[in-house]
């Protein structure tokens, strides 16, 4: 069996950031679609995301991303690694870290400043709906702004070289 793209990427290397994990085209609708890596933590070297945090960061981003105008259209996914040290952003299009970062910003802010009820965190719209964390959500989305996504450079947008 193959390995898939992204085993490939050195986990043991990789830093916080916005990364391009891979283009596709689908072979049917002929639809580009970029995949980004948006990881918020260093895999294996810090601790992972508790699920709560993670719910209310899919629900928050996924709200976000489905309402923002210029990119609502774009987008056909938005959800958790498995690892939980990171999101997926699925995009229609071929893009590059640089023209999605003011976006990934503005939803981590999004996310940093929501008050109230997190969309969708009741029984009849989610499957988990009680598993889920507004402040550890903005705990980590501040952690991603400040370490991150404020400083942004090359080293953080292009996986390392194994």
């Amino acid at each position: 069996m193959n390995k898939i793209a992204s085993f490939t990427v050195d986990h043991l290397r990789l830093e916080p950031g916005v990364y391009v994990s891979r283009v596709d085209q689908d072979p049917v609708t002929k639809c580009v679609v970029t995949t980004f890596d948006l990881r918020l933590t260093a895999p294996n070297r810090e601790p992972v995301m508790d699920t709560d945090a993670v719910h209310a960061i899919e629900h928050l981003g996924a709200t976000f991303l489905r309402n923002d105008p210029q990119w609502s259209e774009r987008v056909v996914y938005f959800g958790p690694m498995g690892c939980r040290t990171g999101f997926y952003l699925l995009l229609f299009g071929e893009y590059q870290a640089a023209d999605v970062a003011d976006l990934v910003r503005r939803m981590f802010e999004f996310i940093r400043d929501f008050e109230g009820e997190i969309p969708g965190a009741r029984p009849a719209d989610c499957g988990n709906w009680h598993d889920s964390s507004l402040p550890g959500a903005q705990w980590w989305a501040r952690r991603y702004l400040e370490q991150t996504l404020y400083h942004l450079d090359q080293a953080h947008t292009t996986y390392p070289v194994a």
